[in-house]
């Protein structure tokens, strides 16, 4: 079961968003700004979760962009899902040099959010398949 980690601060968002994802099968957990979702993403060798949906425009000091740019600065390449109503080409020019994987401006679809999701965690599946994979199969 993948887990997913949500940061919105809109609490009717987030509660859709965790209801949906419930439905097929995901475990979810939830916060509400870029320091707590930091503080749940950063701590040292350890993958909590399989993907991230980040809201861009978050309260207090850190927004989408700032949250995804530390976790890359990081070492951190969990996969990561920019949700945000600011859908200009600049803002998502900028989530992707922030380190976004992708970007869904809202309103968006349910079903296109779900396909992009399941997007990211297959490359991440596949990804950490070829890497144990061929440490498995070494003999080192």
């Amino acid at each position: 079961m993948s887990v997913v980690l949500i940061v919105e601060d809109e609490r009717h968002l987030a509660d859709g968003l965790r209801f949906n994802l419930e439905a097929e099968g995901y475990r979810v957990d939830t916060v509400s700004d870029g320091e707590a979702a930091l503080q749940v993403l950063l701590p040292a060798n350890e993958e909590r979760y399989d993907a991230v949906v980040l809201d861009v425009m978050l309260p207090g000091a850190k927004d989408g962009f700032a949250v995804a740019h530390e976790l890359r600065q990081a070492g951190q390449f969990v996969p990561v899902l920019m949700l945000t109503a600011r859908g200009r080409p600049e803002d998502v020019l900028r989530g992707f040099e922030a380190g976004a994987d992708d970007y869904l401006p809202k309103p968006f679809e349910l079903r296109i959010l779900l396909a992009r999701l399941r997007s990211l965690l297959r490359r991440r599946e596949w990804t950490h398949r070829d890497h144990f994979g061929s440490l498995i199969g070494s003999s080192v």
